[in-house]
């Protein structure tokens, strides 16, 4: 007997497309160690963004934050514009995200603000869970001056969570790797050897004329990971504590047809707020619970999307130093750190031009994030602003 062709009903998510909507932004302007805290949760230990003195002798005279903090300003990971409508019975991966930067830091003081859109999806066939929407959604930071920081364009994988138990597609894969002692001494050295380079090189300028294309940027290693190191990551995001959000205008994420073991109870936790957490209760809690990981079709506790995105715009900043600028990026992710994995980012510079426009000297470098035994996490692309000389 053949498959019955299950169907992904994507009416409802029509009605959302090309529609500003409204969500989630925090009621506080943004705290010295909300950047100190979001630096030590993606385990960035560049003292720029955590060191009062090491900060106060930059070309910025004082803390800023990386540019990866801009997805830690919002409520949602950047990701609810991607997730509009419902879909009876679904659940969410994070499939990539494309940055475009504008120039302004974010700092100790700011109050950020945030415009969404659901820009556009496509429905195809997966391996992992038969029908399956790839929904992109568009989130514009923006500063209390008016000034645009940057632009998200968040990727969302929507799909049935009975089709991914079906398939799969995990049992069998080896279990959660088991490091030695010298093992992990030697991943430690070497995450060692990385930040000393940054504190070396300290407040120099990584000029565009010494950059050859073919050059190749130093390996970061992060982990291995672990359920610690994820809900580190998961507080680092202000969005999780509470009272710390207000909402308004118009989204239709938290009614995104979640499972019920995924479901955040947003009135008895009006009451009770570790109700309505997300992680302990609602969407995210397969991250650090073994039992709801397996439930939405993943094999352990896995990390965040969002996270991933960080580690990348951190690799480039560290690399491109404070004089320099990640103008865009643009990464597909292809599967998560699992708890037990180690990740490893390598970049290459393939181009470099001078902006016709703008004048700006420009770098283009390759980047490729994978786990200990070489499987592609994520790809992309990145162009950066170097000074000339």
């Amino acid at each position: 007997m053949s498959e019955v062709e299950v169907l992904l009903d994507t009416s409802d998510v029509d009605r959302w497309v090309g529609v500003p909507l409204g969500g989630g932004e925090l009621r506080d302007p943004v705290a010295p160690n909300d950047i100190r805290r979001w630096s030590q949760a993606m385990q960035n230990a560049n003292p720029l963004y955590y060191d009062d003195d090491y900060a106060l002798a930059s070309r910025f005279g004082r803390l800023v934050a990386p540019q990866s903090f801009a997805v830690a300003v919002d409520v949602g990971h950047g990701a609810t514009p991607a997730i509009q409508g419902k879909i009876p019975g679904s659940h969410m991966l994070f499939g990539g995200d494309e940055w475009w930067f504008f120039g302004p830091r974010i700092e100790p003081g700011d109050c950020v603000h945030m415009e969404r859109m659901l820009f556009d999806y496509r429905v195809t066939r997966t391996s992992f869970a038969g029908p399956t929407m790839f929904s992109r959604g568009d989130t514009t930071y923006i500063n209390q001056r008016g000034e645009i920081i940057a632009k998200q364009r968040s990727t969302s994988i929507r799909y049935l969570v009975e089709e991914a138990r079906k398939r799969a597609k995990f049992q069998g894969d080896d279990p959660e790797p088991n490091w030695t002692d010298s093992q992990l001494a030697e991943i430690a050295e070497k995450q060692y050897e990385y930040f000393a380079e940054i504190r070396e090189r300290a407040h120099t300028k990584r000029v565009w004329k010494s950059v050859e294309e073919g050059t190749k940027l130093p390996t970061r290693l992060i982990g291995p990971h672990s359920v610690q190191s994820f809900t580190t990551e998961w507080r680092a995001y202000n969005m999780n504590i509470w009272g710390a959000q207000r909402y308004q205008g118009i989204s239709s994420t938290n009614q995104a047809g979640w499972l019920a073991e995924m479901t955040r109870d947003e009135s008895r936790s009006q009451v009770v707020p570790v109700l309505g957490d997300g992680l302990y209760n609602g969407p995210s809690r397969g991250h650090v619970q073994q039992r709801y990981a397996q439930l939405i079709g993943m094999p352990r506790g896995y990390g965040y999307g969002a996270s991933m995105g960080a580690w990348i715009l951190d690799y480039l900043g560290n690399w491109a130093g404070e004089w320099g600028q990640i103008l865009h990026s643009n990464a597909q992710y292809r599967s998560p750190a699992l708890t037990g994995d180690l990740t490893s980012i390598e970049g290459t510079v393939t181009a470099k031009e001078v902006n016709a426009q703008s004048g700006e000297h420009v770098v283009e470098v390759m980047y490729t994030m994978m786990d200990q035994s070489e499987s592609v996490m994520a790809k992309g692309k990145a162009q950066i602003a170097l000074p000339h000389d």
